[in-house]
This record gives C-alpha cells, sequence and structure tokens, in this order.
C-alpha cells in the first residue's frame, strides 16, 4: 500500500492551498481520498503504482509541497477517513514528507524494504528534476502528448509547427520522464512486494 502525506511549503508566509487541493483531487480514485491532518498538510491512501506517480508529478508542478511516499502495510479496515488510519505505511510517509522539506526534487520515499524505497528515493529525485525544470511551454505541449495527440495534432493545438513541438518535448525531456514514470511505477511496486 502507498500512503502519501503531502505538506505545503512555506506556509506561514502564503495562503492555505489545502481547500484548493483537496477540491482539485476529490475525484482522484484512491483507497482514501486526500484529507487534511493538520494545518497545511494532507494525506491519502493508494494502491496503484501509476497513480501514485502521477499524484507526484501532479503536486510537484503546483510547485507549492513537499511529498513523502510511504510504502508498506496499513492497518485494515482502513477507516473512513484517510487520517486515522494507521500501519508502516503511514509512519514511512512522515518520515518521507519530513525528509522531502530538504530534498532536492521535494519529494521523497520511505518503506519496510530500504534499499528498494532508497531506489524509488532515487529516482523519483531523477523525475521531479526533469519536471521542476520544464517551462511552461514544455508542459503544455507535454499535456498534449500524454492525452495521446500527435506531434501535427499539438502543433495544430498550440498554433506552431511540427518541428518546434518536437523541440519543445525534446526540451522538456518529455521521453525521459516517459523512462522515468514506468522505472518509479515498477520500483513502487517491487518496494510494495
Amino acid at each position: 500500500m502507498f500512503v502519501l502525506t503531502v505538506d505545503q511549503r512555506s506556509s506561514r508566509r502564503d495562503i492555505d492551498r489545502v481547500a484548493d487541493l483537496l477540491t482539485d483531487l476529490q475525484d482522484v480514485p484512491l483507497v482514501r481520498p486526500f484529507d487534511r491532518t493538520a494545518g497545511d498538510e494532507v494525506q491519502a491512501v493508494a494502491d496503484d503504482p501509476a497513480l501514485v506517480v502521477d499524484l507526484v508529478l501532479d503536486l510537484l508542478r503546483r510547485e507549492h509541497w513537499s511529498i513523502g511516499v510511504g510504502v508498506g502495510p496499513v492497518e485494515t479496515p482502513l477507516p473512513e477517513q484517510t487520517r486515522a488510519g494507521r500501519g508502516p505505511a503511514f509512519e514511512h510517509a512522515r518520515i518521507a514528507v519530513e525528509r522531502a522539506k530538504n530534498a532536492p526534487g521535494q519529494v521523497a520515499a520511505e518503506g519496510d524494504d530500504t534499499e528498494a524505497t532508497a531506489d524509488v528515493d532515487a529516482a523519483l529525485t531523477l523525475l521531479a528534476t526533469v519536471v521542476l525544470r520544464r517551462t511552461e511551454q514544455g508542459h503544455e505541449a507535454v499535456d498534449l502528448a500524454r492525452q495521446g495527440l500527435s506531434q501535427a495534432r499539438i502543433a495544430e493545438r498550440l498554433g506552431i509547427s511540427k518541428q518546434a513541438v518536437s523541440q519543445r518535448l525534446a526540451t522538456a525531456g518529455w521521453q525521459a520522464e516517459l523512462a522515468g514514470r514506468e522505472l518509479v511505477r515498477r520500483l513502487l511496486e517491487r518496494a510494495d512486494r
């Protein structure tokens, strides 16, 4: 199981972004939805490693969050409210979010299998580096590519040449993101065995 503990960065000097985040993520198919745990922190439970990768990258792109991914068992049955959950995955997520606050990519992973989660942690940091360095134009092109649009359709949508789309995707690290997403998904799967 995977627990995401997500803490708003610089919350004392910023507006409270939790309510908007909870609204934005309310329809995500999680085992337990994001729930405010304390102050400027939210937590959710997932069982799909690909969804965890999607959420981490979405949160990174929002640029206001430190993200901890805890891997391991949870006590079942899970309570209705996420914040009432217990078990090693919750404890690992707490440790991970504290580490994420000082991590280069603002994301960290912890779990029972320390070697496997160290691999997840490293791969997430690399993937975060790709996403965090992307320009808004790069994000725009990647978003359309993720929807399955061809480069010709992306060019048409953005009003630029196909060559410009190709260049934007290359500069944005689109192929590296695809490979990184799959790598992190497999590593999360392995860490959760």
